[in-house]
């Protein structure tokens, strides 16, 4: 049905994971059957619910009609459109607030007519619509203000449909079957839509008005008001998403408002305070922090950030813990919350068709119909090779940065098994290097962070057969076990300790005997079944840098080879350079944009004190952060080179927040500063604290060391920093390193 047949009656007073290549080649490709349209998506999320509105708050199939109200994989409302009378309203305005709270948008009437004659000229009725989602509702209050000097009538709509469609479903995944749809249930000022599934889960959508609608339909609401000159009437409505024999109940408006805001002010005092003399990039790293908030999911084990709406919006191992990596020095519980849920959801046994092997590490789990009916094989699923190191490496990170030990000590066994999985089955030829190839027919081909079809490819393009041993996977692995090491020591395992160790070291020296390559200037992408190079170009060596794998000489190669003309876009460093056999700027890792990836090779140019580079990254990502709206940076963005006065290309299916770009800003000022937090000594590092020249002071406050805290100062004064500690709680000393 279209939105244009769609409408009220009455009258105003007399109105995926790809890159491009075919959808065949990648079964759970992201479709894009249309362009988007010329506005952008409205986002609001909370725990496992989300929306995706337009600007009109409304919710249409247009463009690629990801659209809707969505609770545990779900879609429960793929329609909402708002009619005065037949016609859809004139837009005013619409925004996200700040702290994603609310939803706010401004509508007018646009001129009534009767016959030639116009009764209502446009702009007297004034329609404000705040929406809020709020425990698995989405409460919606609409007023409407006549700025009229006479009495009008307004008549008024709400069309409503649910499809109950899967998340793959809506990517673009066709099933052969679906469930059946239950009758509409109208009882009072409210009704239920219904979906009972092949899983035998019903699945309910319930409207609920206040005041009554003059008519209520298994599919409209219709209102009939009576404005005074400058008088206003206002419509509550919920829509609440029941599983089951779960109903919740939801409070109304102003209560979700309140809660919602006391939630927001929890994860703030959580966390430090940053503020600098740049409004703009705090404009960035606001929005990122209320992003990150809206993000972070609460779950049995802690914390989560889920990883990006729409497509993502569920726990990704790597994504979980890259973000929380990125935020650790700012936010630690986030962290915990990452280790405790994955740690809970390690996999114990082999299971083939999830690609579950004894101590691996979670790559995703999702909700819904075709996760429990098993057309998706992602109910629990552990197709990714690098999640089960970069666990092992965010413990360490924890445990230095916290000193949390009785924590650290219950996830210790986790951390032991995580490692037995790198050595036997993350390693099955015993070359030394940590390889995937899938199990599951229907898992993932590509198991690395860039996890395309053929984001995996040799210099004249052809494809890398498996199994596959990615650079920066050796360099994660490597990274896990110096943290394992330093856990080891201080949990009272010296012997442990010493042979992890030497353990890391076998693994660099043979790590740049295989990956270095001379004459690219970088390591090589990833070596074949063969133990061939893939000798591309690519970003993925710059989380070689971030590990502290690479020797200084070649750590310092490779972030010019990154920085050249041929790999850095103007924006930030690209997936693959230009030039290479399948670089394409409009791919999803064959030539785009990542922040996060950019916000890890900067981090690890900073480990090689290379903070020029570092600089030069950072103002990139902050650059893009000007034009992009909201100030908010997607998952992705095109990789064409900067032009003058334009911003960046986006990307049309980039998850827009996503976790892990939102952290990007937080580990980019961690890099210029050289910051490290060591909790057991009550200590913080500078090393070589470097500002861009757009940034010339920075205040942190809050910042918690072990048991204390501090409030510091940093200011540029040419290319150096100074630091003044404000105010000090407790025993925490500064080190600064120039």
């Amino acid at each position: 049905m279209s939105d244009e047949s769609s409408g009220g009656v009455a009258q105003i007073g007399a109105a995926v994971g790809a890159d491009g290549g075919l959808a065949h080649d990648d079964p759970y490709y992201v479709t894009a059957p249309a362009p988007p349209g010329g506005e952008r998506d409205r986002v609001l999320k909370q725990g496992d619910t989300f929306a995706v509105f337009d600007n009109h708050g409304d919710i249409r199939p247009v463009g690629m009609r990801e659209q809707g109200l969505y609770h545990e994989g779900t879609r429960f409302l793929s329609r909402l459109v708002f009619r005065l009378g037949r016609d859809r309203p004139l837009f005013l305005s619409s925004t996200t607030k700040e702290d994603n709270l609310l939803l706010a948008v401004d509508l007018t009437n646009p001129d009534a007519r009767d016959g030639d004659r116009i009764t209502v000229p446009r702009g007297t009725v004034h329609v404000f619509r705040g929406i809020v989602v709020w425990q698995a509702a989405c409460q919606q209050r609409v007023r409407l203000r006549n700025y009229g000097g006479d009495p009008i009538e307004v008549t008024f709509s709400f069309h409503f449909e649910a499809d109950y469609a899967d998340i793959f479903e809506v990517r673009g995944t066709t099933r052969p079957r679906r469930g059946r749809d239950l009758p509409p249930a109208v009882e009072g000022a409210s009704v239920a839509l219904g979906y009972e599934g092949l899983d035998g889960v019903v699945r309910r959508t319930r409207l609920a008005f206040d005041p009554p609608p003059e008519r209520l339909t298994g599919a409209d609401a219709q209102f009939r008001v009576q404005l005074a000159p400058h008088g206003e009437a206002t419509v509550h409505f919920a829509v609440t998403c029941e599983t089951g024999d779960r109903r919740p109940n939801p409070v109304g408006y102003e209560p979700a408002l309140v809660q919602a805001a006391q939630s927001v002010r929890a994860a703030r005092e959580r966390a430090c305070t940053v503020y600098t003399d740049n409004e703009l990039f705090n404009d960035w790293l606001n929005r990122s922090q209320a992003d990150l908030s809206m993000m972070v999911s609460p779950t049995p084990h802690g914390l989560y950030p889920y990883a990006g709406v729409p497509w993502f919006s569920t726990p990704f191992g790597r994504d979980g813990i890259i973000t929380a990596l990125q935020v650790l020095w700012a936010d630690p519980d986030v962290a915990r919350g990452v280790l405790g849920y994955l740690a809970a959801t390690q996999a114990d046994a082999l299971i083939p068709e999830q690609d579950a092997e004894p101590g691996k590490i979670l790559h995703e789990t999702r909700q819904g119909e075709m996760a429990a009916l098993g057309e998706i094989p992602f109910g629990r699923y552990y197709g990714s090779v690098d999640s089960t190191p970069l666990f092992v490496m965010l413990a360490g990170a924890y445990d230095e940065r916290t000193a949390d030990r009785a924590f650290v000590e219950s996830i210790w066994p986790n951390v032991e098994q995580a490692l037995s999985w790198i050595d036997e089955y993350g390693d099955p030829d015993e070359d030394g290097f940590v390889e995937y190839h899938r199990r599951s027919a229907d898992g993932l081909v590509q198991q690395g962070w860039k996890d395309s079809h053929d984001s995996v490819f040799h210099a004249d393009g052809s494809p890398a057969d498996g199994p596959i041993a990615l650079c920066e996977v050796q360099g994660y692995v490597y990274a896990a076990r110096r943290a394992a090491a330093g856990l080891a020591g201080r949990l009272g395992h010296p012997a442990r300790a010493t042979e992890l160790e030497r353990q890391a070291e076998d693994l660099r020296e043979r790590f740049e005997r295989a990956f270095w390559c001379d004459d690219l200037g970088t390591y090589a992408l990833a070596l074949d079944g063969q133990k061939r190079p893939c000798r591309v170009r690519s970003s993925n060596p710059g989380h070689c840098l971030y590990a502290g794998i690479a020797t200084p000489d070649r750590a310092l190669r490779t972030a010019g080879t990154l920085l050249a003309d041929r790999s850095f876009s103007g924006w930030g460093v690209r997936t693959v350079a230009e030039g290479e056999a399948r670089y394409n700027p409009m791919s999803y890792h064959n030539g785009s944009v990542w922040p996060h990836d950019n916000a890890l090779i900067g981090a690890g140019m900073s480990r090689y004190r290379l903070k020029e580079a570092v600089l030069k990254v950072f103002t990139g990502l902050f650059d893009a952060s000007l034009f992009v709206e909201l100030r908010r940076l997607p998952e992705l963005f095109c990789g064409f080179g900067r032009r003058t006065g334009e911003g960046p290309t986006l990307y049309p299916v980039a998850c827009s927040p996503q976790a892990w770009a939102s952290g990007a800003a937080f580990l980019l000022l961690q890099s210029c500063l050289g910051l490290r937090i060591q909790a057991a000594e009550g200590r913080v590092h500078l090393d070589i604290p470097l500002l861009p020249d757009w940034l010339n002071e920075v205040h942190i406050r809050k910042l918690r060391v072990g048991d204390g805290s501090i409030d510091v100062r940093l200011h540029r004064h040419g290319g150096d920093v100074g630091v003044n500690i404000l105010d000090r709680y407790g025993k925490v000393e500064v080190v600064i390193l120039k």
